[in-house]
């Protein structure tokens, strides 16, 4: 009788152990068992994820990531349905997703940027005149800039401008609409390409192709600059009608400066997000603070801009 009841109390135990764990276990895991954070989404945080995990890992025995990309648009819906531990996300959670329990934690900063080939036959007059947001949003959201000469002011050119843009649920999309004067990323026109990479090798392919790229995939980390065959072209965002040395974001730290000083304005400047489905609690919780810690010593040197001490500040008042 006494073994009878030790079986169906361990086959109880073993029950409630399967029923506890979420799809990612690292919501529940005891200290001391090897876990597995569980994240998708945003590409433009896909990079920094990777070497937050790293750094974590190497302090943090038994701890193991699965992370993989898919945009934003994946990132809350994933963690939404509980196949994710958290959602990486690129832009600001709507209404609708907050009421579903998304619960987002600001962990850097990026920005989107305007992206055209080296080798376009009119690559000098594109550096020498620039563009301006007004003109792009008649490449990408009315139609009605067609041809190189129509973007450039001379009607002699009739190149045609291939356009680009992107076909998953993307922030980076989103952002760079509403910069250029739209609303959302179902506003922008084009050939959809899936995922930052494909964007870039897109354009890269296409000497008339014009896209948008995160921060982190248009500026080689290694070299500091454009990456090779591309082409971040002046935006006179200032709308003076003249492109000034700031408006000129040929390296990487240019670009950072840009956006720390807010002459690159927001948006497609943005914060992006680590979102959990309801607060976080658990290891999930400890992984967040560390990062908003801890882990922001590895933010400028894996090419990020930084958040202010106060914002960061505030997210951890958030949490806990």
């Amino acid at each position: 009788m006494k073994q009878t009841s030790l079986r169906l109390l361990l086959l109880l135990a073993l029950v409630l152990a399967a029923c506890a764990a979420p799809a990612g276990d690292a919501g529940s895991a005891a200290a001391g068992e090897e876990i597995t954070y569980a994240l998708s989404g945003a590409f433009a945080l896909y990079p920094m994820m990777v070497r937050f995990a790293e750094e974590y890992q190497a302090t943090h025995p038994g701890v193991n990531f699965d992370i993989t990309g898919g945009g934003a648009g994946k990132g809350v819906s994933d963690v939404l349905a509980g196949a994710t531990d958290l959602g990486m996300v690129s832009r600001e959670l709507n209404e609708d997703e907050i009421a579903q329990g998304a619960f987002p934690v600001a962990v850097t900063r990026d920005a989107v940027f305007f992206v055209v080939n080296a080798q376009n036959p009119h690559i000098e007059l594109i550096l020498e005149k620039g563009v301006t947001t007004e003109g792009l949003g008649k490449v990408w959201l009315t139609g009605e800039y067609t041809t190189w000469g129509d973007l450039l002011g001379d009607p002699s050119i009739t190149d045609e401008i291939h356009v680009y843009t992107r076909s998953d649920s993307a922030g980076a999309a989103e952002m760079f609409s509403k910069f250029i004067g739209g609303n959302a990323q179902e506003d922008l026109q084009g050939i959809g390409v899936d995922a930052d990479p494909g964007l870039l090798q897109a354009v890269l392919n296409d000497p008339l192709g014009v896209g948008y790229n995160n921060l982190g995939y248009i500026y080689s980390l290694a070299t500091g600059v454009v990456v090779e065959g591309a082409v971040v072209p002046p935006i006179d965002i200032n709308t003076n009608g003249v492109i000034e040395e700031h408006e000129y974001l040929e390296t990487r730290s240019e670009a950072i400066e840009a956006i720390l000083s807010g002459d690159y304005p927001s948006p497609p400047a943005r914060l992006l997000y680590l979102v959990s489905k309801g607060k976080p609690e658990g290891a999930v919780l400890d992984l967040l603070l560390w990062i908003l810690q801890d882990g922001q010593a590895f933010v400028a040197e894996a090419g990020y801009v930084p958040m202010t001490e106060a914002e960061l500040q505030s997210e951890i008042d958030n949490l806990r």
